[in-house]
């Protein structure tokens, strides 16, 4: 039996009940009818008050020190960002500011973002896939956007929604099959 991947999930919203949670928990569980993964979420909302008052990683307590090393180790990332004014919060882009430069080279990223509307859709593709690049990660050309009007009661509800959030699940299992089975042929 092989050992599970290693998936990341960082929730972006500060808020409970959210859409950016349920989003990020429908791909993580899409993801597992895929693959076998070992899960670990990340609710920004519950280290926002000692990631806010950091400026450097060293004044980090252990428990956010502790969520950016799974960040790091991550076999892949799934990362879902409210949008906030056309981009993600500022709090978001903290977390990330925090990350070590070369900690997430090749790391394979399933970007998804909610939004009050469809206006905000590009978010995936003019902010969050920038900052992956700078990374060097490898962002998967599949991303997941949803908008207000896809939930009820803070759980997909559209059919349109859902089979994005499959299509994007089915690609990145194949993407990370593929290069499970390309490193083992390397070792």
């Amino acid at each position: 039996m092989s050992t599970p991947l290693k998936v990341v999930a960082v929730s972006g919203g500060t808020s409970r009940p959210s859409r950016t949670l349920a989003l990020t928990e429908a791909i993580v569980s899409e993801v597992g009818k895929h693959l076998a993964i070992d899960t670990h979420l990340i609710e920004l909302g519950n280290i926002a008050r000692p990631l806010g008052g950091a400026l450097w990683r060293k004044e980090l307590p252990e428990t956010v020190e502790h969520e950016l090393r799974q960040i790091e180790s991550a076999d892949l990332l799934v990362v879902a960002a409210p949008v906030y004014r056309g981009t993600y919060p500022g709090l978001f882009k903290h977390l990330f500011d925090l990350i070590g430069q070369d900690a997430l080279i090749d790391t394979p990223v399933l970007l998804a973002a909610t939004g009050g509307s469809e206006r905000h859709a590009l978010v995936l593709d003019h902010q969050l896939r920038p900052l992956f690049s700078f990374f060097q990660s490898l962002t998967l050309p599949i991303g997941v956007y949803a908008s207000e009007s896809d939930f009820a009661n803070y759980r997909v509800a559209s059919d349109a929604l859902q089979a994005r959030i499959e299509l994007a699940a089915e690609r990145a299992a194949a993407l990370l099959r593929g290069q499970t089975h390309a490193l083992r042929k390397i070792a």
